[in-house]
Parts: C-alpha cells; sequence; structure tokens
C-alpha cells in the first residue's frame, strides 16, 4: 500500500464511528519485537496545545507490556476487514504468531510498527500513562457492567505525530 501523509486535522471519517464500528489495531514496539490488540473504545481531540489520540488498555493484555517499554505506538484502521480483529483481539501474542495469523504485513522501524494491509495509521508519542482506579468512578454503575473482574484500563494519550493515509 502506498501512503500519503496527512494532517490530522484533516482526517475526513468520523472517528468515533470508527472506532466503535470499524475498530482498530493498537500496536507497540519496533524491530525489537511489538505486539498488537483489537480496539474499540478511546478518543480524539487537542490536549497540552497538541492533536492527540487517548486509548485504553487493560493491564493483562501483552500489548501494555509494550507500550510500558516504547516512546510510541500506533492506531490503523482496516475498513471492515473484521478478520483482523477477530485474531487480534481474540488471541494473545505470548501465545502465537498473531501478525502470520491474520495475514498482516509489518513496517516495522525503530520507534514504531503498523502493518500494510492499514487504510489509516496514527503515528502516536506517548505522553501520559495511568490506570484508572475505582475511587475515580463517578458513575459507579460503569464499574458493575464494565469491571465485575476489577481490572481496570491503563489509560494513554499520545501527541499524534503522524497520519498516514493509504491512496
Amino acid at each position: 500500500m502506498i501512503y500519503k501523509t496527512v494532517d490530522p486535522r484533516s482526517i475526513k471519517d468520523n472517528l468515533i464511528k470508527c472506532l466503535a464500528e470499524e475498530w482498530a489495531l493498537i500496536t507497540a514496539g519496533g524491530k525489537d519485537g511489538y505486539n498488537m490488540m483489537t480496539a474499540s473504545w478511546g478518543f480524539m481531540g487537542e490536549m497540552w496545545g497538541a492533536d492527540s489520540l487517548a486509548v485504553v488498555v487493560r493491564p493483562q493484555r501483552y500489548t501494555m507490556e509494550f507500550i510500558e517499554k516504547n516512546d510510541y505506538f500506533t492506531v490503523s484502521f482496516y475498513g471492515d476487514n473484521k478478520d483482523i480483529h477477530k485474531v487480534c483481539g481474540s488471541k494473545s501474542g505470548r501465545d502465537c504468531d498473531k501478525t502470520k495469523e491474520a495475514g498482516l504485513t509489518p513496517v516495522t522501524g525503530e520507534k514504531y510498527t503498523y502493518f500494510k494491509e492499514a487504510r489509516m495509521v496514527l503515528v502516536v508519542k506517548k505522553q501520559f500513562v495511568q490506570q484508572m482506579t475505582e475511587d475515580s468512578f463517578v458513575d459507579k454503575a460503569v464499574i458493575d457492567r464494565w469491571y465485575p473482574e476489577k481490572d481496570y484500563h491503563y489509560m494513554i494519550i499520545g501527541k499524534i505525530e503522524q497520519v498516514l493515509m493509504a491512496e
């Protein structure tokens, strides 16, 4: 796939709809190893004077280990191809080669990884990481519905440094 770099503010897609319906892959790591996971939660806007993106990752996810060790991560979108998400959302990179099983072609650099099959890739520099805590929830119904195991997400906020759009 050939990509062009675009300004984050020129993205025409409804990113709420993309995350909720199309889903995305969060990928962290580079040439020394990476992992990716399916995500359908997150948000985008301006933070600390920069175009930014926030994602959430549960502590037990293998991808979280790579997020902790690396300064960059990518969030990539694949259109209607849910087969990628069936693998990356249900299997652990600890136990299998998700790249191979999902039929993905990695583009791996020093700082980050994405996949040639993506229609859009956001390259994000990590700026903030914090785990949610029970006492932070104002609406306790959220805890009952989404956190029966008390495995509260980490919120990762980063500055969008590059957006790659497939041509």
